[in-house]
């Protein structure tokens, strides 16, 4: 018994500590997800990047379309999680599990974050250090500082990289 909650502990400590290194975990609205997915325009076949995946909720809605997608999720309890619910979709899902800002990205036509403001010109120069094809940025509710966005739908922002 004893044993399980030592097992507990530590992955909660470890939930609790990815909150120093991003985003603490708030779902995605079902609005934000489609928007996105509207703005973003991926056709089947096609991969997209999310950063912060969370419990999996978008990577299922782009599976369901038949998007490749890549989700990256810095909690331990959240990557599992997401790996559980995904498991329908292991085809077209894949979840890494590490820190988006020092994981190597793969190749995408789109990304996917909602992430806190201050992260966001970080994020603007991660993206231009990585992309080598045009892609596709949808941010939920934060905008990139000095970078203007192409459209705008239901409070997701998004950004063109050539």
């Amino acid at each position: 018994m004893s044993l399980v909650f030592l097992l507990v502990g530590i992955v909660l400590l470890l939930t609790a500590f990815t909150v120093f290194f991003g985003p603490p975990y708030l779902p995605t609205l079902r609005g934000n997800m489609q928007a996105a997915l509207d703005l973003l325009d991926l056709r089947p076949g096609e991969t997209l990047l999310e950063l912060g995946s969370g419990d999996g909720r978008m990577l299922i809605a782009a599976a369901k379309q038949g998007v490749h997608v890549v989700g990256i999720e810095l909690s331990p309890l959240l990557a599992f999680i997401s790996w559980l619910r995904t498991r329908r979709y292991r085809k077209h899902v894949t979840i890494v599990w590490g820190n988006y800002f020092t994981v190597q990205w793969p190749p995408a036509d789109a990304v996917f974050a909602f992430m806190i403001g201050r992260q966001m010109g970080k994020l603007d120069a991660r993206i231009e250090e990585w992309h080598t094809r045009p892609v596709r940025l949808a941010s939920v509710a934060f905008t990139i500082p000095g970078k203007k966005r192409v459209a705008e739908s239901y409070g997701v922002f998004l950004y063109e990289y050539h």
